[in-house]
């Protein structure tokens, strides 16, 4: 899996302790494409595959995830969000935390960051 490249001065995954630290994954294509004009689900499942690459990078899955945190421009997306969310984690219910926040960086409408065990 790939992922785009940083577009600040972070890392998208820091290892450590134990643990995986996974960056506030964005709606951003591994070419760079930016999806801030695509629909609300097609930007959650463009940020959930970015999670999925994050976690590969790190030689883990998605069972390994151990918090994830969601922000959203609109709380009313909010179960769009988690009825894909639920679809992509499946069984596995990691701790979670949701934010309803007054805008992301270049006008997308969904963030997710996360924390899971090496």
């Amino acid at each position: 899996m790939e992922i785009s490249r940083p577009g600040g001065h972070y890392s998208h995954v820091c290892m450590g302790a134990g643990q995986v630290f996974i960056s506030g994954q964005l709606p951003i294509r591994p070419d760079g494409s930016q999806l801030n004009d695509a629909s609300f689900e097609d930007q959650a499942r463009q940020v959930l595959a970015n999670v999925d690459a994050c976690l590969a990078c790190a030689g883990v899955d998605r069972k390994n995830l151990m918090q994830v945190r969601i922000y959203v421009t609109d709380i009313n997306h909010w179960p769009a969000f988690n009825e894909l969310y639920a679809e992509w984690l499946g069984a596995h219910r990691p701790a979670r935390a949701v934010a309803g926040v007054a805008q992301l960086h270049f006008g997308f409408a969904v963030e997710v960051e996360a924390v899971a065990l090496l």
